[in-house]
């Protein structure tokens, strides 16, 4: 097929890992693939390894391998066909190489063309969100959504691309990997779950969590090995019994089992705040069944009330998306069962048609639909996709807020007062639901009726809720509903109604501002004002005014700022190893590194250094810098998600910080404690933390239920190991039976 003597340009062991992996590829391929189709497979892959010819990847492997991988996973993981595989060995063509689009249309054909267009779009505005150091990046984020709507295989294969190089990234910077983690995490895995593609959004969830947190992930990696096979005996003895059931019916079935994603025990464990081994459902057992399509809600159902004739059921944990499927697409029957040896079990019930469409998402769906031609809440959410990206909020990361929310929350099933029946994310309240009916709705929304009782405008609605909307034509809109509504629609229109009224606040600021330099005699120009609104930690001049409207600011603030524009008292604590001296204390314990990243931003002035509060880094952890603004480094621990949402869209503000040295200072951090309630605890728990320990408590709060407490202590210590030394003196209470750091 292919001569191994330096094919396109390769050594004779690269030849042949590359031909290895086409002839796989060409095995994954749907059964139905004719030879044209195949032909012209194979055309691509030639122009592709022609094209890349001689480029290498930052591993060192050759460039090729790179989209070749891609279209294995779009194939294989995915089950897209002949189209998406074509366009998937192109997708860097036009980008990285000599051939055009055009060259891409006359080989291919326009549907080709147009979604490797639509790729290499994508690519360009994650670069620039990359370089922009303004809110721009969410009208990149958007762009990339819009693409998505025009056709809807455009980002499948840009998921694809997106696994493999997560699945290589280790041979990228630390900085990089950071940053290629948190926008994974934050975009590229929400999307993933939208489609349907679960295998997809999980495997992408564990290695960004390998690169943010890498303690963990190897920690939970190892207790999963660990307990493999004490696993594997338990389910087969759980099965015994069930299968013996199954087996005297007339149903078709198989029965498979997986240990869940890595990312999602650890995210229970942090919800739950539960150790590994206090986590019942680490793995999920799934009854497959051979059906017809009218008979396949039956039979799941009848395999329900089999095994729950077996094993008592929780009915708090039934999650019946069967009759009413995800958003997504997603059908299945899951039911926690509670097993002899008193552990609980999840078992989800499905058919083949089901599983597919769960494993391989939005196209297994689309191949279903082809075939009954019926509408699903998928194509519902496909098609509404532009109305719900037409205001993009201004602030990259509110933005980035409102899409997390429309990509990866579960749907609730709720009613109006005719019976018609609305999806809407669980935690929608009725001001979201007044919204999703109509704006003119929400926009004269007074209040609500919830199974015919009066309720507030913040109440969340249940699963099934039954929804009235009472109206006034005088009544508008509040600031108030943006702190609980929840969707992107309802977010937007609110906003929207606002605008006028910010619109009159900032002129307003605006006269403020300039009377406060008129009485300090200085002369007010916008180079000034923007390096004061910086200097406050506000993105432009708009924020300013609005919060000197607001009457945030003063004229003793401007006094300072024009004074000394003088750093925090953190800006001793730091050494910047840029060529710029920035600071001029030298006993500071922690290094900068600078990259050019860091080098574009504007430091000539002094830079203010702030300890991030939502992580709070201590000596001991491993940290990460961004840079909220030119002149403000703040500093966070590298597995906060805080950090991770904001490198997500600012990738270039991030820098790499280190501990220099061990000093003798405070840093104030958070525990999280639970136990027995008894006489005395809490006069043990201080006396311990304060004389015991010499730590200063800060705060300091219990709650009592039933005669257990739970509870939060902010105090200070040293560095990592004295936070360590401290929460085990803490379990060695009498009561106490868990302490923790919260994250």
């Amino acid at each position: 097929m292919y001569n191994m003597n330096n094919l396109f340009g390769l050594s004779e062991t690269e030849s042949k890992h590359l031909v290895n992996r086409y002839r796989y590829l060409l095995r994954t391929l749907r059964e139905n693939t004719s030879k044209e189709d195949r032909a012209l497979i194979r055309k691509a892959f030639n122009l592709a390894s022609e094209a890349h010819k001689g480029m290498r990847r930052y591993s060192g492997d050759p460039y090729i391998y790179h989209p070749l991988e891609v279209a294995i996973i779009c194939s294989e993981e995915i089950g897209l066909g002949t189209t998406s595989i074509v366009s998937a060995l192109l997708h860097d063509v036009v980008e990285d190489t000599d051939y055009t689009l055009d060259d891409i249309r006359n080989h291919f054909g326009d549907k080709i063309a147009s979604i490797v267009n639509g790729l290499t779009k994508i690519s360009d505005f994650m670069e620039m969100a990359e370089s922009n150091n303004t809110s721009a990046q969410a009208e990149n984020f958007r762009k990339i959504l819009i693409t998505m709507a025009d056709d809807v295989r455009v980002i499948l294969i840009k998921l694809a691309d997106r696994l493999h190089n997560m699945r290589t990234l280790q041979s990228m910077t630390p900085e990089k990997q950071q940053r290629i983690a948190a926008e994974t995490s934050i975009l590229f895995a929400p999307l993933a779950h939208r489609l349907g593609l679960y295998n997809i959004k999980s495997e992408l969830e564990d290695l960004a969590l390998k690169y943010n947190n890498p303690e963990t992930y190897n920690e939970i990696s190892s207790k999963i090995a660990e307990t493999a096979s004490e696993r594997d005996a338990f389910i087969k003895e759980f099965l015994k019994p069930i299968i013996e059931k199954l087996n005297q019916t007339d149903l078709k079935y198989k029965i498979t089992w997986r240990t869940k994603a890595i990312s999602s025990i650890y995210r229970k464990m942090i919800e739950k705040q539960l150790d590994f081994e206090d986590i019942y459902d680490i793995f999920a057992i799934r009854i497959i069944l051979d059906s017809t399509p009218e008979n396949e809600k039956g039979d799941c159902w009848r395999v329900y009330s089999i095994i729950t004739d077996v094993y008592t059921m929780n009915p708090e944990r039934l999650r019946d998306w069967i009759s009413v499927p995800k958003a997504n697409g997603y059908e299945s029957l899951h039911v926690t069962l509670m097993s002899d040896k008193g552990r609980w079990v999840e078992v989800q019930i499905r058919s083949e048609r089901m599983d597919e469409i769960a494993e391989k998402g939005y196209a297994a769906h689309w191949k279903y639909k082809e075939h009954n031609g019926k509408t699903s809440t998928l194509d519902e959410w496909l098609n509404s996709i532009r109305n719900i990206l037409e205001n993009p909020n201004e602030n990259a990361l509110e933005f980035l807020d409102d899409l997390r929310f429309a990509l990866f929350t579960d749907e609730i099933p709720v009613f109006t007062p005719k019976g018609k029946l609305l999806l809407l994310p669980k935690g929608s309240t009725v001001v979201d639901f007044a919204y999703a009916i109509h704006t003119d709705l929400g926009d004269h929304f007074i209040g609500a009726k919830v199974n015919h009782k009066l309720v507030p405008a913040n109440t969340i609605l249940k699963s099934g809720d039954q929804v009235d909307i009472l109206t006034s034509e005088t009544s508008r809109p509040s600031a108030e509903w943006l702190k609980f509504v929840k969707t992107t629609k309802a977010h937007n229109a609110i906003k929207t109604a606002l605008h006028k009224e910010e619109l009159a606040m900032v002129d307003y600021g605006q006269e403020i501002i300039e009377r406060m330099f008129t009485q300090l005699k200085e002369n007010y120009n916008e180079h000034l004002i923007q390096k004061f609104a910086k200097h406050l930690g506000y993105e432009n001049n708009k924020q300013l005014y609005l919060a000197a409207a607001k009457g945030l600011l003063d004229v003793k603030k401007l006094k300072q700022f024009l004074q000394s524009q003088h750093t925090s008292t953190f800006s001793r604590l730091f050494k910047h190893s840029s060529t710029n001296k920035n600071t001029a204390d030298n006993s500071q314990y922690i290094e900068i590194a600078t990259d050019d990243n860091i080098n574009a931003m504007d430091t000539n002035e002094p830079i203010k250094y702030v300890m991030s509060e939502c992580c709070d880094p201590i000596i001991g952890d491993n940290l990460i810098g961004f840079f909220s603004n030119p002149h403000t480094l703040e500093i966070h621990r590298t597995n906060c998600t805080k950090f991770q949402e904001k490198a997500a869209v600012f990738g270039n503000r991030v820098t790499k910080v280190k501990w220099e040295e061990n000093r003798p200072l405070e840093f104030k951090t958070s525990i999280g404690l639970e136990g027995r309630d008894r006489k005395g605890i809490v006069k043990d728990i201080s006396r311990l933390i304060s004389e015991e320990m010499n730590s200063n408590i800060r705060y300091f709060f219990l709650e009592v239920t039933e005669g257990t407490f739970s509870g939060e202590i902010k105090l200070y210590v040293n560095n990592i190991e004295h936070l360590k030394q401290l929460i085990e003196k803490i379990k060695t209470i009498d009561g106490v039976n868990k302490v923790y750091r919260k994250e």
